[in-house]
């Protein structure tokens, strides 16, 4: 087999360390150090979480910046994405973990008003479709600041205004949608995110998601009560409640359903708008990766669904890693031919961590030699699909 013609380098951010254009960059001069003949085409990928916006930036989207209510009330400057009508907006960048002031966890009171701040914004900007990349949430408010940041009137039993979070949440009476309904007229959410959870009970979003939140293991059970209290006045027909992915973002999932929203595959309905197939068309040979390859991998996110549409193609794959945790044998039933990872070159987490970049263009460097003897697609089965999880450090 001849030398590829094309390399498509189609990685996702290592999280905490390097965004996925970054880690492109990176990998693109190491090729170019070794295999100048290679064309290399740039596509920074993501899956519905954080770096959301980023891949939707690095496909073309004209940058915003729009100052909402952050998590815990102060104002945050949050990053969106619009491109004609299509805008991308992203629950982490906006009220997410990554927004907490100091990092400190804020479990009762959090709130998700500034994404519907951020919406509204979006529309007003002339947003018809709007893309909610939905992972990393701080809250579990069952997406009540959402829905009042759009205009939802949300009362206690004497006609004030709930407060923030699963706190406020508690003392919710009176459910007025028609303010949100009203201002969405015309235009059409995505939920954009691989969880199945539903709202309530042992795989809903206080039981699943609420820990890593700063939700008490004593306290869950409570958390789950009041979500099923406000469900109840929210969704009095339980339509919304039960349905897959009505959990994800501690409840910000049924709030967008609420508003209609249809939920789509992260990783799909990011690749449509970046236009990841047209890339796979033109490319030879496709570079992929995140902070850690790991089981969660192969769950539906980024890098393996992007393995998955280059195998139906032929095409081989390679992928670069902070981290490896899966086995050869099971790397190449992803239809990952090749494999490299930082820790291990680097020697440590920390190494791989503080010099990320410059472990990045030596792999790609080893990526230009193996381009040049002429990579070949593997055989075996293709990844199959399910649901999706979140991670953290130099992981995904």
């Amino acid at each position: 087999m001849t030398a590829p013609r094309t390399a498509l380098l189609a990685p996702d951010k290592f999280k905490g360390t390097l965004s996925a254009a970054a880690v492109t960059r990176a990998l693109a001069a190491g090729i170019a150090r070794s295999a100048p003949e290679v064309t290399v085409r740039s596509c920074p990928i993501a899956d519905g979480g954080d770096g959301t916006v980023d891949a939707a930036l690095a496909a073309g989207s004209q940058a915003r910046t729009t100052t909402v209510t952050g998590p815990t009330g102060l104002p945050h400057s949050a990053r969106w994405a619009l491109a004609d009508d299509v805008a991308v907006v992203e629950l982490a960048e906006t009220v997410g973990l990554h927004a907490l002031p100091d990092g400190d966890l804020a479990p009762c009171t959090a709130s998700t008003r500034g994404l519907g701040e951020l919406i509204r914004v979006a529309l007003e900007a002339g947003a018809r479709t709007i893309i909610v990349g939905l992972g990393g949430s701080a809250s579990t408010d069952a997406g009540a600041g959402l829905l009042q940041g759009l205009g939802a009137h949300l009362l206690t039993v004497d006609g004030t205004d709930i407060g923030t979070g699963l706190e406020g949440l508690s003392a919710l009476a009176t459910v007025d949608l028609a303010p949100a309904l009203a201002l969405l007229d015309g235009a059409s959410l995505v939920a954009a995110n691989d969880v199945s959870n539903s709202l309530l009970g042992a795989d809903g979003a206080a039981a699943v998601y609420g820990p890593q939140k700063g939700i008490p293991a004593a306290r869950i059970e409570h958390a789950d009560a009041v979500l099923a209290a406000a469900a109840a006045l929210l969704d009095p027909a339980s339509l919304h409640r039960d349905l897959p992915g009505a959990g994800a973002a501690g409840g910000t999932g049924f709030a967008l359903f609420l508003l209609g929203a249809r939920q789509r595959s992260g990783a799909d309905a990011v690749f449509e708008l970046i236009g990841v197939d047209a890339q796979l068309a033109a490319a030879d040979v496709v570079v992929t990766g995140e902070g850690k390859l790991d089981e969660q991998t192969l769950q539906g996110k980024g890098p393996a669904e992007i393995a998955r549409r280059a195998r139906e193609r032929g095409l081989p794959v390679a992928a670069v890693a902070g981290a490896i945790t899966l086995d050869e044998q099971t790397l190449r039933r992803a239809g990952i031919e090749r494999s490299w990872d930082l820790v291990s070159r680097a020697g440590s987490v920390d190494e791989a961590i503080a010099h990320s970049e410059r472990w990045l263009v030596e792999v790609g460097e080893e990526l230009g030699h193996w381009l040049a003897d002429g990579a070949a697609p593997v055989d075996g089965p293709a990844l199959g699909d399910s649901g999706a999880a979140e991670e953290d450090s130099i992981t995904a």
